[in-house]
């Protein structure tokens, strides 16, 4: 987009700035007002609120189980996102530094599995976590468990590749000085590797991370009631709420709100690590 930018000229760069950002700033603004403005006015189709009032964001707590759902999300994306960089990272050093026989077909099997519709898959690993559950007779269906294998499974291999991608432009002189230094694969590893990795290392965890955040299919069919994500909680509330009087839609905006405010608190914290680690393969 930066290189695009510099080949238009300055109003027009401008314009195309603000475009793009009334497409992206409209309907959050819209969901934002919302929030903020009652159900009835909503229902009739108005924009701008007369009276503000942010008493939706305080019933969304006791109308939905939003807390229990945003908890089951953060603890389950979240350790989908650390396990996914850090087998990333192990996996894509061995892919780029080591040449063995089958290795060209892994990176493409990993490539491959991209396009495979996760669809696909869900009734396939519900057959198999639900068999595995009442063969040692352990549930699997309805714990968070599930969902991190689930993830794991999808999330892995992109993780993979994205460090596959950037370690391929690591200097390859700083691990022969330090094997030539007598250092073993696990220092490399730890006081080379990942330290020089930490853009790529962050790309890997936030899309694994989205991964979990984002998903409702999976989700849906894999917890309960105790173990339902953010995303299953803000579609049972959007189900129970049709078929009645109006709406609750300032609750409904609120809590979609609340549930991407931690994606958005991600992004602007990991913001520097996210372009370097999406540019820098390019760039080396």
């Amino acid at each position: 987009m930066t290189s695009v930018l510099r080949l238009l000229p300055r109003p027009l760069q401008v314009a195309l700035t603000v475009i793009l950002l009334g497409i992206v700033g409209l309907p959050i603004g819209y969901v934002f007002l919302a929030s903020v403005n009652s159900d009835l006015a909503v229902a009739a189709g108005e924009f701008w609120p007369e009276q503000v009032s942010f008493g939706n964001y305080r019933q969304i707590w006791s109308t939905v189980p939003l807390s229990r759902g945003l908890a089951n999300s953060l603890l389950v994306a979240g350790a989908v996102a650390l396990a996914c960089a850090a087998a990333a990272v192990f996996s894509a050093y061995v892919l780029v530094r080591h040449a063995f026989r089958g290795r060209r077909t892994i990176l493409r099997a990993l490539l491959g599995m991209q396009s495979i519709p996760g669809t696909l898959l869900l009734l396939p690993l519900f057959v198999l976590f639900a068999t595995i559950g009442y063969t040692v007779g352990v549930p699997i269906i309805g714990t968070r468990s599930s969902l991190f294998i689930t993830y794991l499974t999808f999330g892995l291999p992109f993780s993979t590749w994205i460090m596959v991608t950037y370690l391929r432009g690591l200097p390859g002189e700083l691990v022969e000085a330090a094997t030539l230094d007598g250092a073993g694969t696990w220092q490399i590893l730890l006081r080379i590797v990942i330290p020089l990795s930490w853009p790529g290392l962050v790309v890997a965890a936030i899309f694994a991370f989205l991964l979990g955040w984002n998903d409702v299919l999976f989700a849906s069919v894999m917890t309960d009631v105790d173990t339902r994500t953010a995303a299953v909680v803000l579609q049972v509330f959007g189900s129970s709420a049709e078929g009645g009087a109006i709406p609750p839609y300032g609750q409904m905006m609120a809590a979609a709100l609340v549930c991407a405010l931690p994606v958005v608190a991600l992004y602007l914290v990991f913001q520097r690590y996210i372009v370097n680690g999406l540019t820098s393969g390019g760039e080396k």
